[in-house]
């Protein structure tokens, strides 16, 4: 007899797996920077639009394909039919690229979370240089957040040609966060229905202690301003609906083959057109509510920055001129410089070079995302925040949880197919294939604790999954609506749920969805040939700052093989079981 399949304790476990997937660091690191370079409050316009025509539809498509065929996603469109295989091949193979390299940024979550015991905190000064005579020059011309990200933490090469060793620190903090990982898939749903309990709660709670911690920071309010001062100009700018577009896709998770994993163990009577329709929601506000602490905060590491400005400029002019002290402040600065430049031409030309030039919309408008945002720009408000050792383990704290959430998603999408196939389990113990695929994972990923780990995480965070995901959801819904059939689909749903189909999702799945994600796809595509040759941000030590430098060859031919090796699953697999087919037709030929 077939072995029965799995299933969550409860519903409400199920919910909490998709919402812990879901809502991971894109929502802290990258909803706030899109808001911020595309029209601040104007931006939510957008993002809402694409959330109900392209986000709860792919969701609810994708949940609905794994709750009724009862498999993994190489199974569920094998079932669909048999040409389909290629597809769930290629959500197992984006999958795999995203494991290998997303739990490095675990790795220095967990890096910085033991890091943040420590007083002061490590990247709160510049260490001295040798001599002991002042401080590390590389860390002067950048400054102290920096110097700890690119010289403590990555110790980045200049360029991507220089390998370096790998770093025992940060690849003891990477095993770590894979046992971390097997530990909470162990036992399949059992163990990780409990965990996603406390993935997927954590955060929050520590979002809304942060939100009450930076509406009580000075400079608060400057920070949201700026981020819901709509800008209703960028609503005619094609980029903000694009990337808002692109937003809700990576957002949510989709075409990985998580989310067809995790409704496969649900009962087949659930409701997952509700599931799909709050979890969808949930994330959307989750982005939405994480920047608003976002901006409190960087609000209030901006008029930090720029009172600190103001302060030495007026020191420097207080001494250079013997004026009184408290004589010049903030509210007449401009004046007394204007006075000065008249009365003491020449002496005020020798201090000139030195005056800084001050500006709270120039600290505002640096426009920050990713590893950047989170590992700098977050670290230098909290080293500037009462009790900051507090604060940065929290800070931590909910970015590991965050990770892991995901993590969690990305490893079942692996580990289903896998499991599901009866050739492997019949080898294997479920814990014994989940230690394997941890165990590879984790090998492969020590290229990223290499000194040009940083280089290639980049290369594999903006390509491994990106075209080849919008391919994937195409194919998907192009199977679903066109393959197996719309109506067909819709019975199946019907008997599984009770309910009819909305003519809403019909109309979504066969012509809106997909027309949008050609839309995507061409932009995407033409974006790279505009491009013309790929560039990276190398760190210049010297300079203390990025610097832009051309991939060389061998790194491009990486890039390619990122997209391809999962793209051409699709229209391999679909050959090789045409000429399988083929073959059989004619070994069962009769003879004449």
């Amino acid at each position: 007899m077939e072995k029965e399949r799995p299933q969550w304790g409860n519903p409400l476990q199920f919910v909490f797996a998709c919402i812990s997937y879901a809502v991971g660091l894109g929502n802290v690191w990258r909803f706030p920077y899109l808001c911020q370079m595309y029209g601040g409050g104007s931006f939510l316009v957008p993002y809402i639009i694409m959330l109900i025509v392209e986000g709860m539809p792919l969701l609810y498509l994708e949940l609905a394909v794994g709750q009724r065929m009862r498999q993994g996603s190489i199974g569920a469109w094998r079932t669909i039919s048999p040409y389909l295989s290629g597809v769930g091949v290629a959500s197992v193979v984006v999958s795999f690229f995203l494991s290998m390299y997303y739990n490095v940024i675990n790795a220095w979550g967990f890096w910085y979370l033991f890091h943040s015991f420590q007083d002061p905190l490590p990247w709160s000064v510049c260490p001295l240089n040798g001599n002991r005579t002042g401080y590390d020059e590389e860390c002067e011309k950048a400054s102290s957040t920096q110097y700890f990200w690119y010289r403590k933490t990555l110790n980045i090469s200049p360029s991507i040609q220089e390998n370096g060793g790998v770093q025992w620190e940060p690849a003891l903090c990477l095993t770590l966060a894979w046992l971390m990982v097997y530990l909470c898939i162990l036992r399949g749903t059992e163990s990780t229905g409990k965990v996603v309990y406390f993935t997927a709660s954590m955060p929050y709670c520590v979002l809304i202690i942060y939100l009450v911690r930076g509406l009580t920071l000075h400079g608060d309010t400057n920070g949201l301003m700026y981020m819901f001062t709509p800008k209703m100009e960028q609503l005619a700018n094609p980029k903000a609906w694009i990337n808002a577009a692109m937003q809700i896709f990576f957002s949510l998770g989709l075409g990985f083959g998580s989310l067809i994993a995790f409704a496969s163990y649900n009962e087949p009577s659930t409701n997952c057109q509700k599931h799909a329709i709050i979890v969808s929601i949930i994330n959307s506000s989750t982005s939405i509510f994480a920047s608003i602490v976002t901006f409190s905060i960087y609000g209030f590491k901006a008029t930090f920055n720029y009172e600190n400005c103001l302060n030495k400029v007026i020191l420097l002019l207080t001494n250079s001129f013997d004026l009184e002290d408290g004589f010049l402040a903030a509210n007449n600065l401009e004046e007394v410089k204007d006075y000065l430049a008249s009365t003491y031409p020449s002496k005020y030309n020798d201090v000139f070079p030195h005056i800084r030039n001050c500006s709270l919309e120039s600290e505002l408008n640096t426009a920050v995302q990713g590893t950047g945002l989170a590992f700098i720009v977050y670290t230098e408000a909290i080293k500037n925040m009462e009790v900051s050792q507090l604060w940065s383990v929290l800070y931590f704290f909910m970015l590991l949880m965050l990770g892991m959430g995901s993590m969690l998603g990305n490893t079942a999408a692996i580990l289903t197919p896998l499991t599901d196939s009866k050739v492997i389990s019949s080898y294997l113990p479920k814990e014994a294939i989940s230690g394997l695929v941890c165990l590879i994972n984790c090998a492969i990923g020590m290229v990223f604790t290499m000194e040009s780990g940083n280089y290639w995480f980049d290369i594999f965070n903006d390509y491994a999954a990106t075209l080849s995901l919008l391919l994937i959801v195409l194919v998907e819904t192009i199977a679903v609506c066109y393959i197996y059939g719309l109506k067909r689909f819709e019975s199946d749903l019907q008997t599984m749920a009770g309910r009819s189909l909305n003519w809403y999702w019909k109309a979504m799945w066969a012509f809106v969805s997909p027309l949008l994600i050609i839309g995507l796809f061409i932009f995407y595509l033409s974006d790279y040939i505009i491009t013309g040759t790929l560039q990276y941000q190398a760190w210049d030590a010297s300079q203390g700052q990025l610097v832009t430098k051309d991939y060389p060859p061998y790194a491009l031919a990486v890039i390619g093989l990122l997209v391809a090796s999962s793209t051409m699953c699709i229209p391999l697999v679909a050959l090789g079981t045409f000429i399988r087919n083929q073959l059989k037709k004619g070994g069962s030929a009769p003879v004449a």
